[in-house]
């Protein structure tokens, strides 16, 4: 997410250096060449932060970066803060809540987000009793502190849905007005995991009215392993509104998709949302990034350059459940659009090779040669129709 947890407002029209690392070495091109000098606005290196899958990055009004992430142990809450993307690598790191060691608030905490919502913060989060740990649902925390590494986390309870079934990686966002959440949900009589499902909400813990899929796993490459569409993430842009998600089993296999849906429409009308017929974000043999996924939006310093935050596992075998497997890292790279005014993924980037002793690490590569439209970062902006409470 952006600024005071905006969904990104400004066009998408940003040149991102895609950098072609083969053999560890940049293509030196004059094209290349011109878009390193670009790169600066993202300036961190991959990974950013080792051993923490679902990320979720806020540039606040404050100046500062807010990272929470889910951690392999599955069993609490944490918040790093910093004035840059790559200070992220060695904030600190606090915990704001640990799982109950009984009941419904005691297993698997999963996919935090961060949110600040009408001057105060909160944290959607997904959680299993500590007797079912199957059994997850969403939960939100409130607090009306400032600043959110002090004052008091109060659990604002579970976020009720139409259904009491299988639910996770709750995002909130708002448009032309209206608070909106987006999640993940299996629904009842369907043969699957969990789709992606929509409602409008009466306050940051309260649905309101109807809820409505706007997906569920029905294309090859939603359904290998498990069928699967999860961790949605929103980003408005050149008069649409985007929602990525993640698809298929938690391996190498999981990927992005996207579905789109006019900015002028009825976001809560199905029929207004258009599905991507082939993923938009997938591994990477040449890169060595195996499944990418459960994404955010972030904008970098300079406050309009468009950032894509994500998960991947640095090799493609794992032993056992990849649930088990602690190396998702959360990665950035600069999040590129097309000439349509859609937006490019790209592929994921790979990790940055480490510096000698005592020289500075490079600057994160963002994907291959530049094959989109170079638009002037100074041109003037086509929308500005999501906003979100102060």
């Amino acid at each position: 997410m952006s600024r005071d947890d905006d969904l990104p407002d400004h066009p998408g029209r940003r040149l991102m250096l895609r950098g072609a690392l083969a053999a560890g070495a940049l293509v030196t091109t004059s094209s290349t060449a011109h878009a390193a000098r670009r790169r600066a606005a993202v300036g961190c290196a991959n990974p950013l932060v080792r051993n923490r899958a679902d990320p979720h990055i806020l540039r606040h009004a404050d100046g500062h970066y807010y990272f929470t992430a889910t951690v392999p142990e599955y069993d609490r809450l944490v918040l790093r803060r910093s004035r840059t993307l790559a200070g992220l690598r060695t904030a600190a790191e606090s915990v704001i809540w640990t799982r109950h060691p009984s009941g419904p608030m005691g297993a698997h905490i999963w996919a935090p987000e961060i949110h600040r919502i009408g001057g105060k913060w909160y944290v959607y989060f997904a959680s299993a009793p500590a007797e079912s740990v199957w059994d997850i649902r969403i939960w939100v925390l409130e607090n009306a502190n400032p600043d959110p590494f002090r004052g008091s986390w109060i659990e604002r309870g579970q976020i009720r849905t139409a259904w009491e079934t299988f639910s996770l990686d709750a995002t909130t966002f708002t448009h032309r007005g209206s608070r909106y959440l987006a999640w993940a949900q299996h629904e009842p009589g369907l043969g699957d995991n969990t789709g992606i499902f929509l409602s409008r909400m009466a306050n940051p813990w309260t649905l309101i009215g109807p809820q409505i899929r706007l997906s569920t796993p029905e294309l090859d490459w939603e359904c290998v392993g498990y069928k699967v569409n999860e961790g949605p993430s929103a980003i408005a842009r050149n008069g649409r509104v985007f929602l990525s998600y993640s698809a298929s089993a938690t391996d190498r296999h999981y990927c992005l998709g996207l579905l789109t849906a006019d900015a002028g429409g009825d976001l809560m009308n199905p029929a207004s949302w258009s599905k991507s017929p082939t993923p938009v974000f997938t591994s990477n043999d040449t890169t060595r990034q195996y499944g990418p996924g459960h994404n955010c939006f972030t904008v970098a310093e300079d406050g309009r350059s468009d950032v894509l935050v994500y998960h991947a596992r640095p090799y493609e075998k794992i032993t056992g459940d990849p649930l088990d497997d602690p190396n998702r890292h959360t990665r950035v790279q600069r999040l590129r659009w097309n000439r349509d005014g859609t937006p490019d993924f790209g592929i994921p980037v790979a990790d940055t090779p480490a510096a000698p002793d005592g020289a500075a690490s490079p600057a994160v590569a963002t994907g291959p040669a530049d094959r989109t439209t170079d638009r002037a970062a100074t041109a003037p902006r086509l929308i500005d129709t999501v906003k979100e409470s102060a």
